[in-house]
């Protein structure tokens, strides 16, 4: 079969030919349909990020597939059925043992060992031996159905969006999000900052987005309805912008999607400022730097801090029926344009046309 492989860090993805993977117990074999595109990619490949990986990696573990071969103690994904794939992955014997499949091998020996010697091949490829764990199937009458027989007609295409909900949807739901409360959204215009304005708008929250790029922040907001979205320039200047936030009357949550690039930001602070009294905070980004945090007003505010990272089995279950249920829209509906699809042998535009298209809403494939 055809696969994208990246030899060792530092090497780019090139195009190779490598044996078909067999279905062995706990796993699957799904047929590839489309895979996200991540503009960070060619990044975390470099070897120039905290990111590492075995060799001759298959990157991608965000993808839209059909069962092939389900492994001999599979019990409820037939041949054919539409799966989605996911790449938080843990060992079965032991949850503490955390990997991205596809990107990250995680941060210990056991776990590098783990990673190489059974989940070093995930989606850049036509085939792919699968975790049980991560293949959740799809309702593909519903989703994908002709809205005349009941169906919301999405495409395969449009069901990749589910990836980059699932990691806003696991923070909110970290720290207990209720429909009707306020929640901030800081940064708000990236991929996954975004993808949490959605999620909150879908769960019944008021939201307050803020960024540093105002026109981003008011493309943002246009894609809900008036009034569920305001949004608040980061001007850098702490007390002004925790003032501004605070306009918007108390803010119950405020969860934290930063990209590295935002480790010098003054925003955490003015946001924890702005919170309220027995506020939560979720913290989900990859910031470097330690936080100057207001540790008497986290006190005297009564303020719950967790860190998130990435989502729990049962998020990704419920946010499915979510979707399945019409309550969280994808594709147009959800405000998502698919800015191209490519081909394995189009590698390069394919990341070229994401890196282009790094705001909200934009999503790049890759397929077979």
């Amino acid at each position: 079969m055809k696969a994208l492989v990246c030899a060792e860090a530092g090497q780019p993805l090139t195009l190779q030919t490598v044996p078909t993977p067999t279905a062995l117990p706990g796993s699957v074999v799904v047929k590839v349909i489309a895979a996200l595109t991540d503009s960070n990619l060619p990044f975390l490949l470099s070897g120039k990020s905290f990111f590492t990986f075995p060799k001759n990696l298959i990157p991608g573990g965000r993808f839209i597939g059909r069962v092939a071969v389900p492994g001999p103690d599979t019990t409820s994904l037939p041949v054919g059925q539409l799966v989605m794939m996911e790449p938080f992955l843990r060992a079965r014997d032991n949850p503490n043992l955390e990997i991205l499949w596809g990107v990250f091998d995680g941060g210990s020996p056991t776990s590098k060992k783990f990673t190489a010697d059974n989940w070093s091949a995930a989606g850049y490829a036509e085939y792919c031996r699968a975790p049980l764990e991560n293949c959740h199937a799809l309702d593909e009458k519903a989703l994908c159905g002709s809205p005349e027989e009941g169906g919301l007609g999405y495409s395969p295409y449009d069901l990749l969006q589910l990836g980059t909900l699932l990691v806003a949807y696991g923070g909110l739901r970290g720290v207990d999000l209720k429909a009707g409360e306020t929640v901030l959204v800081a940064p708000a215009t990236g991929a996954y900052s975004g993808a949490a304005v959605h999620v909150a708008v879908t769960l019944g929250a008021k939201v307050i987005a803020m960024g540093r790029n105002v026109d981003e922040l008011k493309r943002v907001q246009a894609r809900f309805p008036a009034g569920r979205v305001q949004i608040v320039p980061n001007t850098g200047d702490v007390e002004a912008d925790a003032a501004a936030l605070q306009k918007f009357g108390e803010i119950d949550v405020y969860i934290d999607i930063s990209p590295i690039t935002a480790s010098e930001s003054t925003h955490v602070r003015s946001c924890f400022l702005a919170l309220k009294q027995y506020g939560r905070a979720s913290l989900m980004g990859i910031i470097k730097n330690d936080l100057a945090m207001p540790y008497q007003l986290a006190v005297w505010k009564n303020l719950t801090i967790r860190g998130q990272y990435m989502y729990e089995r049962k998020h990704v279950r419920d946010l499915i029926k979510l979707a399945e249920s019409g309550v969280l829209k994808l594709g147009k509906e959800g405000g998502i344009e698919i800015v191209g699809k490519f081909k394995f042998e189009e590698l390069e535009q394919a990341f070229a046309a994401s890196a282009a298209n790094r705001g909200v809403g934009k999503m790049t494939i890759l397929t077979p």
